[in-house]
């Protein structure tokens, strides 16, 4: 399976597409809740920490959310282009030397009690580029290939797993994107993978 591809498919409408308020110049690494309109504002954590950190391609972290314990892993990320990015924001000037980047991240329930009522397991999850947070674009994913629906899921039992996407702009001259996935009470996980300046055909 290749890490990372060019030119996803955005096929949402526009007008469900919302330029969060986190600036692509924010180093912060709180949570990120794709359907909340601030950013988090906590310092970002050190990168030498006993726990998180920076992970082999393909490499699983575990950790906990709600008294679930999960296993996950950032599997690709797919790389649009500058006009891609202009289409997903109401005002384009918001997109300007930007570009869309869809993380896939598998999410694997390993203990703890059976969920009922969906899983807040991605909100944990955010991309940077160049070690600068990028720009969420909320309700983008859902419409994603190869992406499922979080909040359609509702049973979820040890041993299932789902893919769960986020979708963020970042500055089309990145040379590495970073997928970040934080447990409750931990510092974060770190997937890297190639930016957009190392992609071909960026628009």
């Amino acid at each position: 399976m290749p890490h990372h591809r060019t030119v996803p498919r955005l096929v949402a409408p526009v007008a469900v597409l919302t330029l969060a308020l986190t600036a692509c110049g924010s180093a912060d690494d709180g949570t990120d809740a794709e359907r909340a309109a601030a950013p988090a504002t906590s310092a970002p954590p050190s990168p030498s920490a006993s726990a998180g950190g920076a992970m082999a391609r393909g490499e699983s972290a575990t950790g906990k959310v709600d008294e679930v314990t999960y296993a996950v892993v950032a599997q690709r990320v797919d790389v649009g282009t500058r006009a891609q990015a202009a289409k997903a924001v109401a005002d384009a000037a918001d997109a300007e030397g930007r570009v869309p980047v869809v993380a896939h991240v598998a999410y694997t329930h390993k203990g703890g009690p059976d969920l009922t009522d969906g899983s807040g397991v991605r909100d944990r999850t955010a991309v940077f580029a160049d070690g600068r947070r990028g720009a969420v674009l909320a309700g983008a994913s859902e419409a994603a290939p190869g992406c499922e629906d979080p909040y359609g899921v509702g049973s979820w039992e040890r041993g299932g797993r789902h893919v769960f996407c986020v979708t963020y702009l970042v500055p089309a001259d990145a040379t590495s994107v970073e997928v970040h996935w934080s447990p409750e009470g931990g510092e974060p996980y770190v997937w890297s993978f190639p930016g957009p300046d190392q992609q071909r055909g960026r628009g």
